[in-house]
């Protein structure tokens, strides 16, 4: 590793090894989990139909929201500011981010719980049964995150493959019962699987009783990023209530069908912040100038593999895809190509989102995600309004691209507002002599 005269880093080969590896098994760890995701959403979708598959889809987006709210409060802060510490730091500080993210999972869980009690109906006994697996689904994925800011992607790789392994009794199980609730119970139960797997691995206890000590000192952080993480996935769930609404449930289940078409990479969008943004802080510590390239290149990747997916798509025929998605697949597989153009302008703007997280630049992060949030919303429901989902799914194409250009904009002003101290961020391995 070569110094430069700035007081930074020249990246040298074995630096350089290190970073493709950390993205090997942050790519491997997504892989996993998609497939997970993957596979419990084609599975309802073939056993229960479209218009109970609408139903679990609401359930899952529902959880989106709150996994949202336990990564901005707890898991967050913690790649943010404790990505390649001393280990002894790491731990103290897993120790009390898992903790927060298991207490956020038991009163948002009991909160749903209630609220699924008090819907009945075909909705309520699923949101019930969400409420219950909530704490489990939290922590499992509390450890993915500081795994990665751990930089050991191969622990949270080894963590989604027992929930996948897990998974596959649970799914059978589910089956036999023939509920939308005993699905949700299953995925549930075998993320608890790896959550207790996670503790075994990291050898640390989640610290509930200090999950509030934690919120305190990363509020200035905290506040912001559950602000900017709400407003994504709670403008995916207006987007799906507002459409339900609009154009009937089996719509909501046309749209989350062509969504697990595209599967793969909306589960990379939602989960690669482990890798990114602990990355791209790594980048900013030891090379400042190279972190606009290192998330273009990030959000470019992601564009361009996603319209290759999309492209693949394209020529499927009916009788295979019935295959993958039963009755499900007529109706979402006319809704591929605006589904794969909004992937493509997500995985371009989660480059720029990926930068600011690393400058610690909360402001206007929260910024470009209340802009790129209202967008989708207005783009969705105004396109469900006008042409049903195929509108809504166009709506929502024309919003990520006016989402990302405004992430670009905000990470291009922020890097040049930025001015590196001669000496880096602690990190042992650069520290001058």
């Amino acid at each position: 590793m070569t110094r430069m005269a700035t007081g930074t880093v020249k990246p040298g080969p074995i630096a350089k090894r290190a970073v493709v590896g950390r993205l090997s098994w942050g790519l491997a760890d997504q892989a996993a989990s998609s497939m997970t995701n993957f596979a419990v959403g084609i599975y309802v979708a073939r056993e229960l139909g479209v218009t109970a598959f609408g139903v679990f889809s609401l359930a899952w987006l529902t959880y989106g929201v709150v996994l949202n709210v336990a990564r901005g409060l707890a898991t967050d802060p913690l790649v943010v500011r404790f990505s390649g510490v001393p280990e002894a730091t790491w731990r103290s500080a897993a120790a009390r981010a898992s903790g927060a993210a298991l207490g956020v999972g038991a009163v948002l869980g009991a909160g749903c719980l209630l609220v699924g009690l008090g819907v009945g109906g075909r909705v309520g006994p699923a949101f019930a049964c969400l409420g219950v697996v909530l704490p489990a689904l939290l922590l499992q994925d509390s450890w993915r995150f500081a795994f990665f800011a751990a930089g050991t992607g191969r622990k949270a790789f080894a963590n989604d493959l027992t929930q996948g392994v897990a998974l596959v009794p649970a799914m059978v199980v589910a089956a036999r019962v023939g509920s939308v609730s005993a699905f949700v119970l299953a995925w549930g139960a075998s993320a608890a699987v790896a959550a207790g797997s996670g503790c075994l691995q990291s050898g640390i206890r989640p610290r509930v009783s200090q999950a509030r000590g934690w919120l305190r000192e990363q509020r200035d952080l905290g506040s912001r990023y559950l602000a900017e993480n709400v407003s994504l996935s709670g403008a995916s769930q207006l987007r799906a209530y507002g459409l339900g609404a609009i154009a009937g449930v089996g719509a909501v289940g046309a749209v989350r069908g062509a969504e697990l078409l595209l599967g793969p990479f909306l589960a990379l969008l939602m989960g690669l912040s482990l890798v990114t943004v602990a990355e791209a802080a790594r980048v900013l510590r030891r090379a400042p100038e190279r972190l606009g390239r290192f998330c273009l290149l990030l959000g470019g990747g992601q564009a361009g593999a996603a319209l290759l997916w999309g492209a693949a798509l394209l020529p499927v025929p009916d009788r295979a895809g019935e295959l993958v998605l039963g009755g499900v697949w007529h109706s979402a597989s006319q809704l591929i190509v605006p589904a794969t153009l909004g992937v493509a302008g997500a995985g371009l703007a989660s480059g720029a989102a990926a930068g600011l997280r690393a400058l610690a630049d909360a402001r206007r992060s929260l910024r470009c995600q209340l802009f790129a949030s209202a967008c989708y919303v207005a783009g969705g429901l105004g396109g469900a309004v006008a042409a049903g989902p195929v509108g809504s799914a166009w709506g929502v194409a024309a919003a990520t691209a006016c989402g990302s250009a405004a992430w670009w904009l905000h990470l291009r002003t922020a890097l040049r507002e930025h001015h590196p101290v001669p000496v880096p961020l602690p990190v042992p391995e650069v520290r001058t002599p």
